[in-house]
């Protein structure tokens, strides 16, 4: 089942219909809302942290020194909650530092060090019409939905001294 932290069925909603997209029409879907919204949406979130970006920015390094091929499994593993050592590091940020993670990514996706999304990628149908809905979401909104989207993401980390 789908939860948010804030309980909007607004929120929810969209969390639903971002979830029901398969894996690389999520990964896309996230491209997308960068390349349109996430200039002015997405740097809102670290801006806000608490955390200091120290902690992103080393999975986001440790990320970017993979393959292309590697990164992209990694997004995947990450969507699909697959447990291993990169996705319970994911998994053990916050939510607010996920976010920042994620916005590095897009970065790192637009100069080329993570592996970028296929130039001619084009949304489907479905994930054209959840990007219509996100762009209706207030700015506050907007930040909610992307914080409950990425915060179950990963694994959980291990006990002691294993992540």
């Amino acid at each position: 089942m789908t939860s948010t932290q804030t309980g909007d069925p607004n929120i929810l909603e969209n969390v639903k219909a971002f979830q029901s997209l398969n894996v690389d029409e999520q990964l896309g879907l996230f491209w997308f809302i960068y390349k349109e919204m996430g200039r002015s949406v997405t740097p809102a979130a670290p801006g806000a942290s608490t955390v200091s970006p120290e902690i992103a920015e080393g999975l986001f390094n440790q990320i970017k020194e993979k393959s292309h091929e590697e990164q992209l499994q990694f997004q995947r593993d990450l969507i699909n909650k697959a447990d291993n050592e990169y996705t319970r590091m994911y998994g053990s940020l916050s939510d607010t530092t996920k976010l920042l993670f994620w916005y590095l990514l897009a970065q790192g996706m637009e100069n080329a060090t993570i592996i970028p999304v296929p130039a001619d990628y084009q949304l489907s149908s479905a994930g054209e019409a959840v990007l219509k809905k996100i762009t209706t979401l207030d700015f506050e909104q907007q930040i909610t939905l992307f914080r409950d989207y990425v915060s179950p993401m990963g694994a959980e980390p291990k006990a002691g001294a294993a992540i």
